[in-house]
């Protein structure tokens, strides 16, 4: 397993993200122009076929980022996949000086955030018909000596 990070969205995300959101779930609105401001994570197999990916971008205030698009191909799940992609993000973006993360969660994962530090915060809202919530988690800080 290796993962790539990028700037610029790779034709293996969208495969993925194609798959599972808009296949699999029926959303119609999946790319946007967030998609060129955002750095995006794939998770790679050993045969450099892609498993999953996400994508984290930075929010208005200084140290903080939006976290957002995690998918796991059908055939990667239940291997924990999500969750190595959800700390490489992590660590990609505590390496990067991110002190707060935010994201936008399908309620029927709001567990899987929580299992990381993320929080709830305020009421549920549809996207696209789907349930959501909106989870935030403070990174450490971090002194240097």
């Amino acid at each position: 397993m290796y993962f790539k990070i990028n700037n610029e969205l790779s034709k293996d995300a969208m495969l993925i993200r194609e798959e599972v959101f808009m296949q699999e779930q029926g959303f119609k609105n999946e790319f946007d122009d967030i998609d060129d401001i955002s750095t995006h994570i794939v998770l790679y197999d050993d045969n450099n076929s892609p498993v999953g990916c996400c994508r984290v971008y930075p929010d208005e205030a200084v140290g903080r980022f939006i976290f957002g698009r995690l998918a796991v191909r059908k055939k990667y799940r239940g291997q924990d996949m999500g969750r190595k992609i959800m700390e490489k993000a992590i660590e990609y973006l505590s390496s990067i000086g991110a002190s707060y993360i935010s994201l936008s969660a399908q309620v029927q994962a709001k567990g899987f955030y929580a299992n990381f530090g993320f929080i709830e915060e305020g009421a549920e809202y549809l996207d696209e018909h789907c349930p959501h919530i909106h989870m935030v988690k403070e990174l450490e800080d971090r002194c240097v000596v």
